[in-house]
């Protein structure tokens, strides 16, 4: 890992314990000329604000055609923020608002005044912000370590959460040297010319980033202390503890969580479908067919709710 910080030009993580921080105030800089040309891949409109929580800025996207129905809040994989979900947030916004979560302590605008990343401070911190976006419960959709949050959620304050759909999440297996490959060899594969680049995401079951999402990437990585995310693995027990309806989709040649690990762990969540889908950890490669499964799941749920309450 050493010797692809060299290559790459990464920064270190923050000191354990510590909110993530800029490089310098030219980091900043650069990352933020980057940022706001990648969210024009969003649907639009797309609006942006802050929230304010006890111990956080938050940075929130919101694409609202239908604001009064169910909210559905994207929760980021570490590293990275919520420009990354252009390719799902109109999908999901069919029946209520989709809300994209900058994660406090990664390259953002969001700011941490405190450490989130321990469970009992990321639960609070995000039980705050779903008070602040909406008076209704939220279906919540993470990607790796935003995943692990989702779940996190669902076990320590579960109140304003509806569902949980997660996607290779962290949390259910542990990070061993598969995934480290795959991690180190995808971050290589970003720094080849577009060409190169086509046949090694290919090769490694990921889908081709557009160059504005390479240049931003690169410059949160150059240019930011992240906090580090790096959750332990929920025990049978916790897993038992997620009483919210749960979709969790993993890929075929997920470096992460396997499709058997996947359907072993689900087993202990009690209302729990897990999906297999082509690609690698977090390269699934049938964006029109996950979206499909996704807003059909929380659509589901959704419709299950009003029925009760009816």
């Amino acid at each position: 890992m050493l010797g692809i910080k060299r290559i790459t030009g990464a920064a270190d993580l923050a000191p354990e314990g510590a909110p993530g921080s800029w490089v310098s105030d030219a980091a900043r800089e650069k990352f933020m000329a980057a940022y706001e040309q990648v969210f024009a891949l969003w649907p639009q409109p797309c609006e942006e604000f802050d929230v304010e929580t006890a111990t956080t800025t938050t940075r929130v996207h919101a694409y609202r055609p239908h604001p009064d129905g169910p909210p559905v809040v994207l929760l980021t994989a570490a590293g990275s923020n919520a420009a990354t979900w252009y390719p799902h947030v109109a999908a999901l916004a069919k029946d209520g608002p989709v809300y994209g979560i900058d994660l406090p302590g990664d390259a953002n605008p969001s700011v941490a005044r405190a450490p989130i990343t321990p469970p009992a401070s990321c639960a609070a911190w995000l039980d705050e912000l779903l008070t602040q976006l909406s008076d209704r419960p939220a279906h919540l959709v993470g990607i790796s370590y935003g995943g692990w949050i989702a779940m996190n959620q669902a076990i320590r304050a579960p109140g304003r959460v509806a569902s949980i759909t997660l996607l290779d999440p962290a949390g259910l297996t542990k990070v061993d040297a598969r995934f480290w490959w795959w991690f180190s060899l995808s971050g290589l594969a970003g720094l080849t010319p577009p060409p190169l680049r086509r046949r090694l995401t290919a090769w490694l079951g990921s889908p081709v980033m557009p160059d504005e999402m390479v240049t931003l990437m690169w410059a949160g990585l150059r240019g930011y202390h992240a906090e580090p995310k790096f959750p332990a693995v929920l025990s049978d027990d916790q897993l038992g503890e997620i009483r919210v309806p749960v979709l969790l989709v993993t890929g075929a040649r997920s470096a992460l969580v396997t499709p058997k690990e996947a359907r072993d762990r689900a087993g202990h969540m009690p209302h729990a479908e897990v999906a297999v889908v082509p690609g690698s950890h977090g390269g699934f490669n049938r964006i029109d067919a996950l979206n499909d499964k996704m807003a059909a799941f929380i659509d589901a749920q959704a419709t299950a709710s009003r029925g009760a309450a009816g």
